[in-house]
């Protein structure tokens, strides 16, 4: 029976399940693992800062080495169901190398959270993160927000908000309709209009700063048609942005393209803050 487009429920799982696509999947997350916990090793100065109360509400900061420079709020994948801010520590080692601030937001998952309250945390986070940044030695006025997957989803919730001075949306989803009849919503249990809402596709900001959509040509079809359909959406309601698909790049490896100093996520990075 179809189900989505000309899926039926096998064929829509599949087109979802990105562990699945990539045959190594695993060793991509056990080695950001270890690197993560080298670089917080490294830099244990503010890790852990509580911007709320549930056990998830943290954010890390590692500080470049310029005073009241630009920073990077990354927000985690996993599907809002898996994985924390400690594994996708290790993406700032590209923005660092860059004097580009990092801080990494974690939130509660899926179930314990619905997606409506994983949005209202991470709102909650970055703008805690605003609030601070002085004082941890990072520019208010240049607040950068990115995320992967999930986390792309998260960056495009937020995108509209005041203090975000652009946005850089890795592999995102954009459209929460397919979630919601794939596997993926055992745990997540959204409704027509919990995904309606939680769908940036269908809620443009008025106004927004610049923003970077980017998906590997690797990557799953479902997945580059999300990014190409909210890039193409966000241009056409006349809003400041650009669409970057990069060659030769699955979902994981993404992460390494804003891991690397002159990866291509991070030189991207490095033109959103200029």
């Amino acid at each position: 029976m179809t189900l989505y487009g000309a899926m039926d429920q096998a064929a829509l799982d599949a087109a979802y399940n990105n562990s699945a696509a990539v045959a190594d999947s695993a060793r991509w997350i056990t080695d950001w693992e270890r690197r993560s916990a080298a670089l917080r090793q490294a830099m244990p100065a503010h890790l852990d800062l509580r911007y709320g109360p549930a056990e998830r509400e943290c954010i890390d900061f590692f500080a470049a080495s310029e005073h009241g420079g630009p920073t990077l709020a990354f927000i985690h994948g996993g599907y809002w169901q898996s994985r924390a801010k400690e594994t996708f520590s290790v993406v700032a080692e590209g923005p660092l190398s860059r004097g580009i601030n990092v801080a990494t937001i974690g939130y509660t998952l899926a179930p314990a959270a619905r997606v409506d309250q994983i949005v209202a945390q991470c709102r909650r986070g970055v703008q805690f993160l605003h609030a601070r940044l002085a004082e941890l030695g990072g520019d208010p006025r240049r607040l950068h927000l990115s995320g992967r997957s999930a986390g792309g989803h998260l960056t495009a919730m937020l995108v509209g908000e005041p203090m975000i001075a652009g946005a850089l949306a890795i592999s995102g989803i954009y459209d929460l309709e397919p979630i919601r009849l794939s596997y993926l919503n055992e745990k997540l249990g959204l409704d027509i209009e919990e995904a309606r809402r939680n769908s940036p596709l269908l809620h443009l900001p008025s106004d927004a700063r610049h923003l970077i959509v980017t998906v590997g040509e690797d990557e799953l079809p479902e997945l580059r048609r999300q990014s190409a359909s909210y890039a193409a959406a966000w241009q056409a309601q006349g809003l400041p942005g650009e669409f970057l698909p990069l060659a030769g790049r699955h979902h994981y490896s993404m992460i390494e393209e804003l891991v690397r100093p002159n990866g291509a996520v991070t030189e991207a990075l490095v033109r959103l803050v200029a």
